[in-house]
C-alpha cells in the first residue's frame, strides 16, 4: 500500500511507495491522473499515467528499497520525479524485436524517452531521481 504524504490542492503530490509494493502502482497512477485533470490538461493524463507507471515499476523492480514519487504542476508543465535509494544511472536500451526473453522488459525508459517532452536522471547522495516533464497548461 502506498502511503500518501501530501496531496493538497496546491498542484503537488508526494507518495512514498514501500519496497517491492507493485500493488501501489495503480494508486500512484490515479493520483497523477487526478493532478493532471486539476492542472487543466486532461489529454496528458494517459501519457502521464503510463510514464509514472514505468518509472515507479522500474524503481521497485530494480532496487532494494521503496521509492518516493513527487509530481508538480505549473501553468505550462507537469514534472514527475521518482526517487529511489540505489546508486546507478539507468539508460534506455532498445529491446531486440526478435529477442527470446520476455518482451515486456527493456521498454520503460524507451517509452519515457519517446513520450516525454523532457526527461533525465539526477544522481543523489543516496540513490537517484528519474524524472519526466510534459508540456501543457490550463485549458
Amino acid at each position: 500500500m502506498t502511503r500518501r504524504q501530501d496531496r493538497s490542492g496546491s498542484g503537488r503530490l508526494r507518495h512514498s511507495v514501500r519496497r517491492a509494493d507493485l500493488t501501489a502502482v495503480p494508486e500512484v497512477r490515479r493520483a497523477v491522473r487526478d493532478l493532471v485533470r486539476q492542472w487543466g490538461a486532461p489529454g496528458s493524463a494517459d501519457v502521464a499515467e503510463l510514464l509514472v507507471s514505468e518509472l515507479v515499476t522500474n524503481a521497485l523492480l530494480h532496487t532494494d528499497d521503496g521509492a518516493v514519487v513527487t509530481a508538480t504542476v505549473a501553468p505550462a508543465r507537469l514534472r514527475v520525479e521518482v526517487r529511489d535509494f540505489t546508486p546507478g544511472v539507468p539508460e534506455p536500451r532498445k529491446p531486440e524485436p526478435d529477442a527470446s526473453d520476455d518482451c515486456t522488459h527493456g521498454r520503460g525508459l524507451v517509452l519515457v524517452q519517446s513520450l516525454a517532452d523532457a526527461w533525465g536522471v539526477r544522481a543523489q547522495e543516496a540513490g537517484k531521481v528519474v524524472w519526466f516533464e510534459l508540456d501543457g497548461g490550463q485549458a
